[in-house]
């Protein structure tokens, strides 16, 4: 003799513990993050930008921002980008990124969003390691 009948799965025994609803609030929540970006490149949305003379963030670069400097500097590399240091043999891009980071001369800027929406932009020579 089964538990269960054909036809009943035993779902009215499972209790709906809210995930759901954890997951919608999750998502709807807006997280403060940064973002890469090529100063060569025109923006004509400057409307949210803070003035560099304003700046409330921290001028120490964060262990994110400086793995994800590193791979998006390396992939430029690895695709022929032109680099700003001198080589002493290096052949890896990620050694050569790390070696133009500690010589300040990554010719990207990090994007650093606040939570009311606006930005502050810093380049790498204005940060500390």
């Amino acid at each position: 003799m089964a538990d269960y009948d054909g036809e009943d799965a035993g779902f009215e025994d499972f209790e709906d513990a809210g995930y759901e609803d954890e997951y919608i609030e999750e998502e709807n929540q807006q997280e403060a993050y940064t973002d890469i970006v090529d100063p060569n490149q025109e923006n004509s949305a400057e409307a949210g930008k803070i003035p560099n003379h304003l700046r409330r963030t921290t001028r120490y670069m964060t262990k994110y921002e400086r793995a994800r400097l590193l791979g998006s500097r390396a992939l430029q590399i690895s695709m022929n980008a032109p680099i700003m240091v001198e080589l002493e043999g290096e052949t890896d891009p990620l050694q050569i990124a790390w070696k133009e980071l500690r010589a300040k001369k990554i010719p990207l800027i990090i994007r650093r969003y606040l939570p009311n929406g606006m930005y502050e932009d810093w380049s790498v020579d204005e940060l500390s390691i």
